[in-house]
């Protein structure tokens, strides 16, 4: 038995999850003044880098304020929606060969507990890790109640792990520079979907690679 993370944007999925999330609660919202909002919040992040904030000033321009039932209803539409389009067929085949491998299953993503938790269930995961956001009462406030789960972080969180799980072997996926930190903690690392830059840099560090890009959809999308 071995300890499984996946990242999920980019790993997983083929982008980018947060802000397909919040566009189509907009959409579904009609949320006036929202696009302005977000362009102010993006406008300012080149002087400010600060992913965390970012990330806190969309949510809370998209969905401040709503309650648990209403986004509960949009994240169980949103993950149920997500098909061959939106995850690499690859990614698929790596969670079913862990799992029937008897392995445990982490989610590991810096996206945030709105949703998914939900992704983790649908494919069956063992735990999901997840930047997470505050409410006020039953109403969302958006504010990041822990770390933005990115970097260092991430690798806080594999460190985490090996204390729980102590004596077993990890594998973890990643796409990003930002998961080399995470993925030179493990006993396993595995780099994917990266150009060619980015994947001689990971071999350099002793990664495997593999490239699950260019596997047309049509995969028959497994859930539990």
């Amino acid at each position: 038995m071995r300890v499984a993370v996946f990242d999920l944007d980019g790993t997983i999925t083929r982008s980018d999850t947060l802000w397909p999330y919040l566009r189509g609660w907009v959409r579904r919202q009609r949320r006036p003044g929202f696009w302005l909002r977000a362009a102010a919040a993006a406008g300012r992040y080149p002087f400010d880098p600060d992913r965390g904030r970012l990330k806190f000033n969309l949510i809370r321009a998209a969905m401040g304020g709503a309650t648990r039932g209403e986004v509960a209803a949009w994240t169980a539409q949103f993950v149920a929606g997500l098909g061959d389009a939106d995850l690499y067929p690859g990614a698929l085949s790596a969670i079913a060969r862990h799992r029937a491998a008897g392995d445990r299953l982490v989610l590991l993503s810096a996206s945030v507990d709105l949703y998914v938790p939900d992704i983790g269930r649908r494919f069956a995961f063992d735990q999901s890790i997840c930047t997470e956001v505050s409410w006020q009462g039953d109403r969302l406030d958006g504010a990041l109640v822990t770390a933005n789960r990115r970097g260092t972080e991430k690798r806080r969180c594999i460190e985490l792990l090996r204390a729980r799980h102590p004596g077993l072997r990890f594998v973890a996926y990643g796409n990003a520079r930002s998961d080399f930190d995470h993925l030179e903690s493990v006993d396993e690392p595995v780099l994917v979907n990266a150009g060619p830059g980015l994947r001689r840099e990971a071999e350099g560090k002793g990664f495997r690679t593999v490239d699950w890009r260019n596997k047309s959809p049509g995969h028959p999308v497994h859930s539990a």
